[in-house]
């Protein structure tokens, strides 16, 4: 999947929600003791190096054609030196109301009792209609397997085994943190930082919270 600026700059134009120091994010679920869980990407700290991206394609089996996790390279100014660039998470954001689900024939897409958008691979018959529904089009028809993918937080690879997802741990600047959402870790960094969540129209609350960067990349390094 490939992102331009102008792409990009067309769904921040949708819905793009900031952040306010404090707020409780837990204020709109129906069950407040609900385990839900999140992550966060730090666009101040990621480098764009990807390696997130391919641990996940290793851990989770991702043929060479699809996709469940990317870090775009959208480029945010230029000159004769050094380009500007964004570089933002392209995956699942787990939103609240999700589109996916609604449009599913069998019931395969579906959210777990932790929150998290899945496929049963059982149930999915590839009629890819849940591909279609994703605003963000994150969802992929594996060639293989023919049923449906995505982002699912590495819950059967590594969550249900105690282990954060792949791309947590692969990430050498630590620009991705993961948990529940309730948890001390998650709600202090919310609460201390300035964040956004990208939402676009037609689904609901994203569960990916974003804070803002821009890195400046020499053009020999490009």
């Amino acid at each position: 999947m490939s992102f331009t600026r102008r792409k990009f700059v067309i769904g921040m134009g949708t819905v793009m929600f900031f952040s306010v120091p404090g707020q409780n994010l837990l204020a709109n679920t129906k069950n407040a003791k609900a385990v839900r869980y999140a992550m966060i990407h730090d666009e101040s700290l990621c480098n764009g190096c990807n390696l997130c991206a391919r641990a996940c394609r290793k851990t989770n089996n991702v043929p060479e054609q699809g996709s469940r996790l990317s870090i775009a390279h959208i480029p945010v100014s230029d000159n004769e030196n050094e380009t500007q660039y964004h570089f933002f998470r392209h995956s699942c954001q787990h939103c609240e109301n999700a589109p996916c689900i609604d449009v599913c024939p069998t019931g395969a897409s579906w959210r777990d009792e932790r929150g998290i958008v899945r496929v049963e691979q059982s149930s999915c018959i590839g009629c890819s209609y849940c591909i279609g529904a994703c605003p963000y089009q994150v969802r992929y028809l594996n060639p293989h397997t023919k049923v449906a993918d995505k982002c699912d937080f590495c819950v059967e690879s590594r969550l249900v085994k105690g282990f954060a997802p792949i791309c947590v741990n692969a990430c050498p600047e630590h620009a991705l943190i993961f948990g529940r959402e309730d948890s001390p870790k998650i709600q202090s960094w919310l609460k201390e930082n300035n964040y956004y969540e990208y939402q676009l129209k037609g689904a609901g609350k994203p569960h990916l919270y974003r804070r803002f960067g821009q890195h400046l990349i020499k053009k020999e390094n490009v």
